[in-house]
């Protein structure tokens, strides 16, 4: 039997699950798996990435760096692109480097048909016998690698829309999940402040038997940028205005995301200033008592080109994570 060597590139085995879930059952694909671009580079120079289903966001090599190099190299390979960073510019700039369609994440299995269809692998398909190709490895995928994967779809989202607002392109990192106690909170804000004063906007959320905080930090050295990016007036009222209204942007745009992917309908709360202009010490000291032991997912935006980034912090209770844990362990079933 003449088999297709598929190729799925991404950091996440939730979202190689999903993929390889989602593929059409009728197409006789060999199925090899990578993690990052370097291996995913690896396996296409052996011959096992005909057609390559590729992530965006990932350690060691990200996509586009893995679509340069083909491009490079030479390399013959039929990508998709599957991504949770759905900005304008990543669509552009992967379809520029020789992407063939661009799917966002998690990926509709009519989309992906589609997509492999207009690949024109069909004629190969019509040659081929009845027997089917041996099932691939399903991945092994724990609490905090599906977690992290629905963050990170949720976090695609919001950097779309926040890209929009601000005209330029935001880069993605991978989120970390991490369960934290308070002093370990400490420590992971003190590392975001880096010696600088800090502003912070808290927003919180509550349904379906999860409820956390939000907390979006802004670096004060970079106030006077957002505001010029927004044409904003540079007094104390407008930056404080202007700081409400991007946490309500995030934050709003991420936990939709969540709620969409975990089918959930979590109510937020109006966002409020933690501390303006203060040291980590002063936030963790006024705050301490709202924060022990905590899921906290971190994301750090950081916009192209300029030294501009914002460190988002979600800090769902320790309650919240078992009915996380059985949301999760649906979806992957």
């Amino acid at each position: 039997m003449s088999q297709i060597p598929l190729l799925v590139c991404d950091d996440s085995g939730m979202a190689r699950k999903q993929l390889i879930r989602s593929l059409p059952a009728d197409w006789p694909f060999r199925i090899t798996q990578a993690v990052n671009g370097i291996e995913g580079l690896e396996a296409i120079r052996q011959g096992d990435g005909q057609v390559v289903l590729l992530d965006l966001t990932m350690p060691e090599l990200d996509g586009f760096g893995v679509l340069s190099q083909l491009r490079e190299e030479g390399l013959a390979a039929e990508v998709i692109v599957v991504s949770g960073d759905v900005q304008d510019e990543a669509v552009r700039r992967a379809k520029a480097l020789g992407a063939r369609a661009f799917i966002k994440k998690p990926a509709d299995p009519l989309q992906l048909a589609a997509a492999l269809d207009d690949l024109g692998l069909t004629i190969e398909l019509q040659a081929t016998d009845d027997a089917s190709p041996a099932a691939p490895e399903m991945p092994q995928v724990s609490f905090r690698d599906a977690f992290r994967e629905v963050s990170n779809v949720a976090m695609g989202r919001a950097a779309e829309l926040l890209g929009r607002v601000l005209g330029v392109f935001i880069k993605l990192p991978i989120p970390n999940v991490n369960i934290l106690e308070v002093g370990e909170l400490h420590m992971t804000l003190a590392d975001a402040q880096n010696d600088r004063q800090l502003s912070a906007i808290c927003q919180g959320y509550i349904g379906g038997g999860i409820a956390g905080e939000a907390l979006l930090i802004f670096h004060d050295s970079e106030i006077e940028d957002i505001a010029r990016l927004l044409h904003a007036r540079n007094d104390e009222n407008s930056h404080l205005e202007m700081q409400l209204d991007l946490a309500s942007i995030i934050i709003g745009a991420c936990l939709n995301g969540l709620s969409e992917q975990l089918n959930i309908n979590l109510s937020q709360g109006h966002p409020m200033v933690l501390g303006q202009h203060c040291p980590i010490d002063d936030l963790i000291r006024i705050n301490q008592r709202r924060w022990k032991r905590t899921l906290a997912v971190e994301i750090s935006y950081s916009l192209e080109e300029l030294d501009v980034h914002f460190d988002l912090l979600l800090l769902f209770t320790e309650d919240s994570v078992p009915r996380l844990r059985e949301i999760l362990d649906f979806m992957l079933d």
